[in-house]
């Protein structure tokens, strides 16, 4: 490369740190959430009773406050690579308002935000083999998308990653290298044979990213965790939330995890014309940009590069893991990329 050439993000793994499930779980971190949500409320005159940690997990900690009305708020602080979801969920309150949860209050330097309660998860109301509410789910993500195309400086500005697909053989080129580099102790480091078999890959890769660079529509927000656990059905509409994993990147690659989860929990094929419907229920929504025929034909290879979201999102979380986080889930990123080449969901 030459010289005074900036190297590009993924030239290197994410910088490890100290687990912050470690903190979360301490009196300090308690009193410290306590304060700022108590000020938060004080400040629009509500006054906060209780408040308690609900999910712990290694990637990030919720807590649920109620207040002296009866109302229910959510906070929540990630892991130190995926904390731009704070200032992410303000930019999209910005520009999308009713398509995410609203935001309360968001202290983008620590990560924290807080959120008003919505009711139960969508899923919580919908029977599990339910397809038209997965083409519901399909749909009305493709439209938040649509609505961010044009603003990805705003979402670059957040602090999400960039994945075009372009550059998807180079990413790949460079974690591989990163991962075979690792010491032989680490979770993280992948096997010299599946290096091998991706480096081979890489021809494929590129015929990918030009299949769904053919079809010309921009990169924009893809949730990367997207499933009917993350967005409400309210009065308003559907409402996203849980953006920690997202990417800016192709958007059609985002029908990746929906359709990876039907065919887990369908036990289907991926011919299989229920998660079809899901995807055509996405794919219509661009239908007036490029032919949904165009559409259907490259989805194959959106839903390859869609892998490597996941491996990304779980690579910036493993790399803060703690020793015993890491036994369960150090490799996580590893393997997700590790599977590029299997087939996509959907045929």
């Amino acid at each position: 490369m030459p010289s005074g050439t900036e190297l590009p993000w993924y030239a290197a793994l994410p910088e490890s740190g100290d687990g912050s499930s470690v903190r979360w779980t301490s009196g300090a971190f308690e009193a410290e959430l306590r304060e700022w949500v108590g000020g938060v409320l004080g400040g629009l005159g509500i006054d906060l009773v209780s408040l308690d940690a609900v999910h712990q997990r290694p990637w990030s900690t919720v807590w649920r406050g109620v207040t002296s009305d009866g109302a229910t708020y959510w906070a929540k602080q990630n892991c130190a690579h995926q904390s731009f979801e704070a200032a992410l969920l303000v930019v999209l309150d910005r520009l999308s308002p009713h398509r995410v949860v609203p935001v309360v209050a968001a202290d983008v330097e620590r990560g924290l935000h807080l959120v008003p309660d919505q009711g139960p998860v969508f899923a919580l109301t919908v029977a599990d083999d339910d397809v038209d509410a997965w083409c519901r789910v399909a749909a009305e993500a493709m439209h938040l998308q649509r609505e961010l195309v044009g603003h990805e400086a705003d979402l670059l500005g957040a602090g999400i990653t960039a994945l075009p697909p372009a550059e998807s053989a180079a990413y790949v080129e460079a974690r591989v290298a990163s991962l075979t580099a690792l010491a032989p102790d680490d979770p993280r480091r992948m096997a010299d044979d599946v290096a091998h078999r991706l480096r081979a890959l890489l021809p494929a890769v590129t015929a990918w990213a030009d299949d769904v660079g053919s079809l010309g529509l921009r990169e924009s927000l893809v949730h990367n965790d997207l499933h009917a656990s993350n967005v409400f059905a309210t009065a308003h509409g559907m409402r996203f939330f849980d953006f920690g994993d997202a990417v800016l990147a192709h958007p059609l690659s985002a029908l990746f995890v929906p359709l990876n989860v039907l065919l887990h929990r369908f036990g289907a094929t991926p011919d299989d014309p229920r998660l079809r419907r899901v995807a055509d229920a996405a794919l219509e929504v661009w239908g007036d940009v490029v032919p949904v025929a165009a559409l259907r034909s490259a989805l194959p290879s959106a839903l390859r590069l869609g892998r490597l979201g996941r491996a990304e999102s779980w690579l910036r979380v493993t790399a803060t893991l703690t020793p015993e986080e890491a036994v369960e889930h150090g490799d996580a990123g590893t393997w997700w990329l590790g599977a590029l080449g299997d087939e996509p969901p959907l045929s």
